[in-house]
Formats: structure tokens, C-alpha cells, sequence
């Protein structure tokens, strides 16, 4: 049986340098139907969605309080048709109150390398694709964090190289085990700074990669991952697919929250220049009262023309939607530089690690044969998942140290207590004080400025694919298989765990550890001669 998440992750937090100990909860969803990763392509692909939450705290000495420190949000895709999985990390933040070094890394790499690697990646699948997009934010998932004088959150430049640093090692990793079995394993690395190009790229992110050179075997691609062949994409392709059908929605996929989906939204639903395409409206049913051989014959008539319409919308929906099947992938690139995410002023990236691994006859183990909705030991409900970030988010913050161990203790309680079904008293949601109703005429209209910035939403992505407040493509078909119920032992054995660190700190050229504070040496003034005049 192979490692479960949590065992993963604990285990990989053991070389870091430093005494201290950490406790972590890994949250994993059962499978769910999702039409939305390729909403455009024909015929509909077909995936399965999970979402992963890890919660990481730490405890600098036995006697110390817990403290969150890092926070992980991500989905996985499993498209069965192509054996392809996509990770998509959505948020990454920490709290700044970890000592130093600090675990992000370690516990972002460790998240990846499982899901990467062939002999822990809990479904079966030959193909891998880790996306992400990279914006530098001051925070993200821990509220006010940003107040707390010691979190000092990375730039644009300083976080794209920081993540083109991890995605090289996951790399050089998966390398490593590869060489060591039998299967063979193609592994390809892309990115693109919009409104950046490759050499100028290059220039931003070097000074950041100085010291970690990528190795010829993994030199970086610059540029999108969908012209290329070597690694399979997620979209299914039929035999019978045309340039005409084969669109832009069958190469990108649409996430949460991610500024190709809102692009792709606009490609789709612009028509050309008389802009947005509202639906065809329906002719309404003719009806006569005279008499019943007439009457006859009005709805024989009908019904031909119902018969026609509803041809003629099948050969509308064989076709791209809006601008989709004119729009190339390389154009939408080039357009994406232009899109308001992309040039706000803030350095921002897109990266991509894909990987084939072809297993032989042995390796196709008992996971292949489960179902793609069967949910697997140690699994919650996405409810809990959805329960758990709106705590995070709502009702506690990290500004002092005072309340990010408050708020610790009201997460860590909240995710114990669903597991062993404990009805949990909700912590109560900060707000601003509310503001006064207006007094007079001229303050019936306040302006966005003057508005109270806390009620402002954070900008996400709308549910996608929605026309007239429906679903274009309603999932009717019901999931078999239940939700899990969580319980106490699922909580210790799958969920939280633990584990004590202590390491000798890393020792710089001199010998003399990176973190201990070394006495100044003593300096020497060197007083400067006067000239003597010469006498005459």
C-alpha cells in the first residue's frame, strides 16, 4: 500500500534544519463530477475534482503554543478517458511566525513530488500536468497577515523565481526517480511572464537563479505547453475532429480564480463586432381554433419547424462558441499580455510541469479498477473542505501573535470536531464596524472610495458556463457513491499527524551557523597623513 498525503508531507519536513515540531492537517475530498475543466470542447470532457487543503502549525518548543505558519489550496482533475491528472495549486500563504528557515518550501515540493511521482500518486494515470499562476499578493488565505511585523511576503519577480525554483526541483527529483526503476518518464518545464519575452525574462528571473542553475535536461521552455506532443493533454480528441471543432476550449483548461477563465469566457461569448451574442429566442408554439383538420396541420407544421430548429441547433453546437474557433492558442498568448491581471503593474507568471510515465504490465496496480467516484479511505466531504476555508477566512486573523494562536486553536478545533461529528459554535465573523446610515441627500450615494474597503468581496472567479442563471450542460447523472463520514480514528490515522525535528542549522562558508548573530568584528581607522609644506 502506498503512503497516504499526511505521511508524505510529515516525512519530508523531518531534514529541516532547527528544534521544533510541527503538526499538520491534511484535508483531501472524495471525487465529484466536474463539466467545467474543458467547458468547451466537443464532446464534453468528462473529470473528476477533489480539493486539497493542508494546514500546517508549529510549536518552537514543548511548552509554546501552536501557531499556523503555512496554508496550501489546491484541486485535482482526473480526466479517465486520457489517464491525465492536473494539479492545480490555487493559494499558497504563511503567517510569518515560523522560525526560520521557513517550511513553505519544503511542504509545497513534498505536495507536488506526491502527486508526481508514480509509486505515491493515489490515482492511476500516465500523464501529470502541476499548473499554476503566480501573483504577488501580501496575503492570501491568512486574514491581516500582512500586519504582523515579521511576514515579509516575496515580490513579483522574487515569487515567479521562487516557484520556478520548486518546479526545478520536483523536476530534478522525479528525475532521480526515474533512473532508479524501469519506467520510462518524459518530463517538460514551461512558464510565461506576460508582456515579457524571452530574453527579457530570462534577465528579470537570473538574478533570482543565480544560485540554483537549471540543468541542461530540464532547460526551461519558455512559452505556453500546447503545441507540443510529446506529453499528451487532458482534453480527450476524437478521430473525427476538424480544425472546426477541434477550438481554443480543447487546449486550455478553465480554473477558479484564474484570469485565462474569465479570458476564455469573453472569447467564447464575443461574437465579433456587435460584441456580446445574447441566446436565439425560442418562436413561440402556433396555435388555431378553428377546425381539427386544420388544427391538424398547425401542429404538423409545428413540429417541422421544431424539427428544424433543434437541427439546426445541433449544427450551431458543432461549432465554436464566439471567437473560439478563430482565436489560435499563440494568439491567445500574445492577447493575454494585455489583460488587466497581467499588466497592473506587478511582475505576474504562468508555470507548467508535465510528465509521462508508462508503467509496465506489473505496475498497473488495484487502482486502476476503482471507480473514479469512489471515495478513498481517509477522505472528507468537500463540504468540510468548503466549512473549514470559511472559518479561515471569515472568522479569525493573523495580525499578533495573540490572535494567530487564537485563531489556531479555533481551525485545529473546528477540523477535530467535524471528524469526530461534534456540532462546532462557529467563531464569530470580524467586520468593520458597520457604517452609519446618511443623513442628508448628499451622502445617500457614497462613492466606492468612501465605502468600507472590508465589505469589498476578493475578486474570484464567478461559476463559469451560465446562460440565463442555468447551467449550459446540467451534470443530472447522481453520484453512486456516498458521502464519507469522517470519525476520530480517520482524523488520527489519515488527517493529522506530527512530527519532532532537531537538526543542526545550516553553517555558511565560515563555519558558523546562518542564524546565530556573531560579535562584529572590531575595526580598524586608518588616520590619513598630512603633507608637509615644502619651504622655500
Amino acid at each position: 500500500m502506498s503512503i497516504n498525503l499526511r505521511d508524505a508531507l510529515l516525512k519530508s519536513l523531518t531534514a529541516l534544519p532547527g528544534v521544533r515540531e510541527f503538526h499538520l492537517h491534511a484535508l483531501v475530498s472524495s471525487p465529484r463530477k466536474h463539466l467545467s475543466l474543458f467547458p468547451f470542447s466537443k464532446p464534453k470532457c468528462r473529470s473528476y475534482l477533489q480539493d486539497v487543503l493542508i494546514l500546517l502549525s508549529e510549536q518552537s518548543t514543548p511548552d509554546s503554543p501552536r501557531i499556523l505558519v503555512t496554508v496550501i489550496e489546491a484541486c485535482v482533475y482526473h480526466v479517465p478517458s486520457t489517464s491525465s491528472i492536473i494539479l492545480y495549486i490555487s493559494k499558497v500563504d504563511s503567517t510569518g511566525q515560523c522560525t526560520s528557515p521557513s517550511p513553505t518550501a519544503t511542504l509545497v515540493r513534498a505536495l507536488l513530488f506526491y502527486y508526481a511521482d508514480p509509486t505515491t500518486r493515489p490515482i492511476a494515470a500516465e500523464h501529470l500536468w502541476i499548473q499554476l499562476f503566480a501573483r504577488a499578493q501580501s496575503q492570501y488565505l491568512f486574514p491581516n497577515s500582512a500586519d504582523f511585523s515579521g511576514k515579509r511576503p516575496l515580490g513579483d519577480i522574487q515569487l515567479c523565481g521562487w516557484w520556478k525554483r520548486v518546479f526545478t526541483d520536483v523536476a530534478l527529483q522525479l528525475e532521480s526517480r526515474g533512473k532508479r526503476s524501469d519506467a520510462p518518464m518524459v518530463i517538460r518545464l514551461f512558464y510565461i511572464l506576460p508582456g515579457y519575452n524571452e530574453i527579457e525574462a530570462e534577465h528579470s528571473l537570473k538574478p533570482v537563479n543565480a544560485s540554483r542553475p537549471v540543468t541542461h535536461s530540464y532547460q526551461w521552455t519558455y512559452g505556453h505547453p500546447y503545441s507540443q506532443t510529446e506529453i499528451p493533454l487532458p482534453c480527450p480528441r476524437n478521430d473525427l475532429d476538424t480544425e472546426k471543432t477541434r477550438n481554443l476550449g480543447c487546449f486550455i483548461p478553465s480554473f477558479d480564480d484564474d484570469p485565462k477563465s474569465r479570458f476564455m469566457d469573453e472569447i467564447a461569448y464575443t461574437t465579433g463586432p456587435e460584441g456580446i451574442k445574447s441566446p436565439p429566442r425560442k418562436r413561440a408554439r402556433a396555435t388555431s381554433s378553428t377546425s381539427h383538420g386544420e388544427d391538424h396541420r398547425a401542429v404538423s407544421n409545428d413540429g417541422d419547424d421544431d424539427d428544424e430548429r433543434r437541427d439546426g441547433h445541433n449544427e450551431k453546437d458543432d461549432r465554436p462558441l464566439g471567437e473560439l474557433g478563430k482565436v489560435s492558442v499563440d494568439e491567445f498568448w500574445e492577447r493575454m499580455s494585455f489583460r488587466q491581471e497581467c499588466v497592473a503593474g506587478a511582475v505576474t507568471g504562468f508555470f507548467a510541469l508535465g510528465m509521462s510515465s508508462f508503467r509496465n504490465e506489473s505496475g498497473s496496480d488495484e487502482r486502476s479498477a476503482v471507480s473514479p467516484l469512489a471515495p478513498q479511505p481517509g477522505q472528507v466531504s468537500s463540504k468540510m473542505n468548503k466549512r473549514v476555508i470559511t472559518s479561515l477566512m471569515t472568522g479569525v486573523e493573523f495580525s499578533t501573535r495573540e490572535r494567530a494562536i487564537r485563531a489556531t486553536e479555533l481551525i485545529e478545533g473546528t477540523i477535530r470536531g467535524l471528524c469526530e461529528g461534534i456540532s462546532v459554535v462557529p467563531a464569530p465573523v470580524i467586520h468593520a464596524p458597520r457604517p452609519r446610515p446618511p443623513t442628508s441627500s448628499s451622502e445617500a450615494h457614497p462613492t466606492t472610495t468612501e465605502q468600507d474597503a472590508s465589505f469589498l468581496a476578493p475578486p474570484r472567479t464567478p461559476p463559469p458556463r451560465m446562460a440565463n442563471g442555468k447551467r449550459i450542460v446540467p451534470d443530472v447523472s447522481p453520484n453512486p457513491f456516498p458521502e464519507p463520514e469522517t470519525s476520530l480514528e480517520t482524523y488520527q490515522t489519515f488527517i493529522y499527524g506530527s512530527t519532532c525535528i532537531s537538526n543542526p542549522l545550516p553553517q555558511n562558508k565560515d563555519g558558523l551557523n546562518e542564524n546565530k548573530v556573531t560579535s562584529t568584528p572590531p575595526v580598524t581607522i586608518l588616520t590619513a597623513r598630512r603633507k608637509k609644506k615644502r619651504q622655500e
